[in-house]
């Protein structure tokens, strides 16, 4: 089965055409191929799906083999993704998600694909919350961006030890569905840093909708302003826009890394 290794500011996904058809067996798939030492090793595996409600579809399925409803830095890529194969010459895509459908602009450089803006619809903003993770009362934001994020506000974020406090914001009561957890350093008032702890794949270089949901919970709050922020994530950065409209509009760069043949086996 060919394949395609792409990555959005250190988010990486294996890509696939499923145009044609969907193999059985996606979800475990994912497990192994996303597998760092045993399979191509990733944060999960992409699907560019035909739809018939929008130009295409993606299912998209984290490292664990659940299935996401979005991904910001994973929609960018699957759009290079369906350009850059031939797929589409259209520069402006609808996308079918588990989240709704999304717009996608293009933007094309020299008859490739350099850039993505996507248009991530309006968040729904839950009331804060105060919860305990080893001893530590944190306060938190919850935040829907078509998947479920907990925003909390912190100095000196690159101190965290994220792999111990991770996993229990990810799992707690709180979140019966588990959650995505942003935390979040405010270094100006159009700029932010950001570490993530991503549901199903643990803590990544960035995440598109956990940075949306970010610029989201601190603009709410009268902690930033709302135009083009500024969100840098240890892969990269990202720009997010919340304008009267009230959609977030997210721009960043997608990559493809390598082309491969996967051959099924793993561990």
């Amino acid at each position: 089965m060919k394949f395609t290794k792409m990555q959005g500011i250190g988010n990486d996904y294996v890509y696939l055409d499923c145009t044609a058809g969907e193999p059985d067996g996606l979800s475990q798939m994912a497990r192994v191929i996303s597998d760092r030492h045993y399979g191509v090793g990733s944060d999960g595996l992409i699907c560019a799906c035909a739809s018939e409600k929008a130009d295409f579809r993606m299912r998209m399925f984290n490292a664990d083999g659940s299935e996401g409803e979005m991904c910001g830095n994973g929609i960018r890529c699957l759009g290079k993704f369906i350009y850059d194969k031939g797929l589409t010459n259209k520069s402006i895509l609808l996308v079918e998600t588990l989240a709704g459908i999304k717009t996608l602009t293009l933007h094309v450089e020299e008859g490739e694909v350099r850039e993505v803006t996507v248009d991530m619809g309006v968040p729904v903003i839950a009331q804060k919350q105060e919860i305990f993770v080893k001893g530590k009362c944190y306060t938190v934001l919850p935040i829907s961006m078509g998947n479920p994020h907990a925003v909390t506000f912190l100095d000196g974020i690159e101190e965290l030890p994220l792999s111990e406090i991770g996993p229990c914001f990810e799992t707690h009561s709180l979140f019966p569905e588990r959650t995505n957890t942003e935390f979040v350093e405010i270094l100006g008032e159009d700029k932010i840093a950001m570490r993530v702890w991503e549901r199903g794949s643990g803590e990544t270089l960035a995440c598109g909708t956990g940075a949306c949901a970010a610029v989201v919970a601190a603009a709410s709050t009268g902690r930033i302003q709302r135009a083009s922020v500024e969100v840098r994530l240890l892969g990269g950065a990202l720009f997010v826009t919340w304008p009267e409209d009230g959609h977030v509009y997210m721009t960043g760069p997608a990559v493809t890394v390598f082309e491969g043949e996967w051959k099924g086996e793993g561990k």
